[in-house]
């Protein structure tokens, strides 16, 4: 007789862990959540008086190649943050409030210690975003994954009234960008850092780099920052034209994506330190510059395109939110086929500055 534990999925197993997250899971719950986990789909209620004319806007997307990091470091209660950030980040620059998010998680074989933990930060993550975990899916499929192996990828729901919907449409020639710090690499260009970092310099997660002040580990699992409360409060009390997540395609890819096609934006590097780990890759993995800011958010790891009049007193806001805000750049009309976002000096900047 052959079950299909023997075959490589204990679903006992995976019962257990249902058991495990249930009391995490309900931490995140806001009003509107009609359902706890274990069901066959999720429920939840839209308060519709709140709004003129909503409109749902929602994003999927994974952690990349960043799950190694936390493989590497057998350490797995962050990697859910970022997951969550990157999904909420994205939606948040529409103006739209998380409502909540479903994550699925994949691997050959259970650990029910790593996934507890995973979910953990899933939870965290839904903390600080103001939304609820209210499912998912955990995939057992020996055969296609490597022992310890496993994938995440997640998906959120938000909610804007249309009038608020915040497509860049509004940006104007003269509007002001401003900066929000990012906690470091946040998701992004792991494939490349990885080959600098464990390929070419031969380090390992426990090695401790002097510049960065900790082990190359700790530095590349810093999780990624959530910005929807400090963002949603601004958003009560000013107007803001454009939103920019500074995610892959750093900012050559990421600003034009907001900007009207007759319009392009200036970036001034000089305006805002760049975190030690940028020079760490650009100097040990001989990475162009140019290439830098067009893969890495280089400490910034969100925009804001906001009138100029008001960019002292939204700054002002964002630091009482804790953000760490900088006014690095501006709108201006392009000129033919000219480039879409000039980054100022870029050659001369130099990392000690």
């Amino acid at each position: 007789m052959t079950t299909y534990a023997e075959a490589g999925v204990d679903i006992d197993k995976g019962n257990t862990f249902i058991k495990k997250i249930k009391g995490v899971v309900a931490e995140t719950h806001r009003s509107g959540v009609l359902t706890g986990i274990g069901g066959f789909s999720s429920l939840f209620t839209l308060d519709v008086t709140k709004y003129v004319e909503p409109v749902l806007v929602s994003s999927t997307d994974g952690v990349g190649t960043k799950l190694k990091i936390a493989g590497l470091c057998n350490r797995h209660d962050t990697i859910g943050i970022d997951l969550v950030a990157m999904c909420v980040n994205d939606i948040i620059v529409s103006g739209a409030e998380p409502l909540f998010f479903l994550d699925y998680l994949s691997t050959g074989k259970l650990e029910l210690d790593v996934s507890v933990e995973v979910v953990k930060g899933i939870a965290e993550g839904c903390k600080q975003a103001r939304c609820s975990l209210v499912g998912g899916e955990t995939a057992e499929m020996p055969g296609l994954y490597k022992p310890g192996d496993y994938d995440l990828a997640g998906f959120t729901v938000g909610i804007v009234d249309l009038d608020k919907i915040i497509d860049g449409s509004g940006v104007s020639i003269g509007n002001k960008i401003i900066g929000l710090t990012s906690s470091g690499l946040h998701s992004n260009g792991f494939s490349l850092v990885r080959k600098i970092c464990f390929e070419k310099l031969g380090l390992t997660v426990d090695d401790y780099v002097e510049e960065l002040g900790c082990s190359i580990g700790e530095e590349l699992l810093k999780p990624t920052a959530i910005y929807v409360d400090s963002i949603l409060d601004v958003l009560q009390n000013f107007q803001v034209n454009g939103i920019i997540h500074n995610t892959g395609g750093g900012f050559v890819d990421n600003i034009p994506r907001v900007l009207p096609e007759w319009y392009g934006a200036v970036v001034d590097p000089f305006k805002w330190k760049i975190p030690p780990i940028f020079p760490f890759l650009e100097k040990n993995g001989d990475v162009p510059r140019a290439e830098m800011f067009h893969t890495f958010n280089m400490g910034i790891g969100m925009m804001l395109i906001v009138h100029s009049s008001q960019a002292d007193s939204i700054m002002r806001q964002l630091r009482l939110c804790g953000e760490h805000p900088f006014e690095i750049g501006e709108i201006f009309e392009r000129k033919g086929n000219g480039e879409r976002v000039e980054i100022l000096n870029i050659e001369e900047y130099s990392y000690s500055s």
